[in-house]
């Protein structure tokens, strides 16, 4: 039964213009994790994006009368219930955009536990680039989701580039996100070590230094 689960992944993209250099950036990241977990596993990958201007009204009525639309619940359950996510917002002074937090806010603080989250971000200048540690980062630690080592931002001037010796360009920043994203959801680390036991993968879970030398003083 659970061989033939798909896996899925929800992006969520938080662009307003169309076409969005947000949505772009959501899309790739999204490509770069379904190619890791397609060759890493035997199960299938759904892919959804969430994209949050056309809930821009479903999303404002839902603060002022605490009912969602039918769509707007659709939207929030499809990232509740997905095996990883990828949260990619425009920087909008200095921040993530309001209509980002917006959907966020309407999210259950617990209904993101433990899961594995991608966070990235796009803007017109570099400078801009540490909303992702000031803001984004904290916003999902307090939704208690986990996110990957590796975050992403693509300012106009990383669009086309390859990187060089000494920097990482955007398409290997893409990719290394995405292959910590597709580990993540695999219930591994990001460096390929197994989490605890108890997920019926027949993995054998990886014990502390620590506890092992506790384990030795008890024989």
């Amino acid at each position: 039964m659970f061989a033939t689960t798909p896996l899925r992944i929800v992006a969520v993209s938080a662009g307003l213009s169309q076409p969005s250099s947000t949505r772009l950036l959501a899309d790739r990241l999204t490509a770069a994790t379904r190619e890791r977990l397609a060759a890493e596993q035997d199960r299938n990958v759904e892919v959804q994006v969430v994209e949050l201007r056309d809930l821009a009204v479903d999303i404002a009525n839902h603060l002022v009368s605490g009912f969602p639309s039918a769509t707007l619940r659709e939207a929030i359950d499809a990232v509740t219930e997905a095996d990883g996510v990828i949260a990619v917002t425009p920087v909008f002074t200095a921040s993530y955009s309001g209509l980002f937090k917006s959907f966020f806010d309407l999210i259950d603080n617990t209904a993101l536990t433990g899961k594995p989250v991608a966070i990235a971000a796009t803007g017109g200048t570099a400078r801009h680039s540490l909303v992702l540690e000031h803001a984004l980062r904290p916003l999902f630690a307090y939704l208690r989701a986990v996110t990957v080592p590796t975050s992403v931002y693509a300012a106009s001037e990383d669009w086309g580039s390859s990187g060089d010796e000494y920097t990482e360009g955007l398409p290997s920043r893409i990719r290394r996100a995405g292959g910590e994203l597709a580990s993540a959801v695999l219930g591994r680390t990001a460096s390929g070590a197994s989490r605890a036991p108890g997920l019926g993968d027949g993995e054998e879970a990886v014990v502390p230094f620590e506890q092992q030398l506790a384990d030795l003083r008890l024989d």
